[in-house]
């Protein structure tokens, strides 16, 4: 196991970036009518997913704030399984596109949930090794 020094070390921050830089390029097709609405909420969203993330990294010397922030992104990645429920139902994504990316954010909120259950392990400057 490595050390993870930095948040974007972490595996959880990188899936969820690599996820949000997905959505941004397909909702660049989504109808102009949606530009105030549904595109900047679900770009929005998508990226608090990654910011909360980090925020929490920097946090971590403070076990509640820790769990405060990885449960806004919780939240955040639960919004965004939303807003992408609302894209497929529009036809604005496929419905494998919209299966994939669900999968990918059910899959962050379950490294997100490990992690706050496992917070103690996080919250410690001694040993902090990569997610499971």
């Amino acid at each position: 196991m490595s050390t993870i020094k930095f948040h974007q070390d972490l595996k959880v921050f990188q899936k969820s970036f690599e996820t949000t830089q997905l959505i941004f390029e397909l909702s660049k097709s989504f109808s102009k009518e949606e530009l105030y609405s549904l595109t900047d909420q679900i770009r929005r969203s998508s990226r608090s997913v990654t910011a909360n993330i980090s925020e929490a990294w920097g946090k971590r010397k403070y076990e509640k704030s820790f769990i405060a922030k990885l449960t806004d992104s919780e939240g955040e990645a639960r919004e965004t399984q939303t807003w992408l429920q609302f894209a497929h139902a529009c036809c604005y994504i496929n419905k494998e596109q919209y299966n994939n990316l669900l999968n990918q954010y059910n899959q962050i909120i379950g490294m997100l949930v490990n992690m706050m259950n496992q917070s103690e392990k996080w919250c410690s400057f001694t040993s902090i090794q990569n997610e499971e």
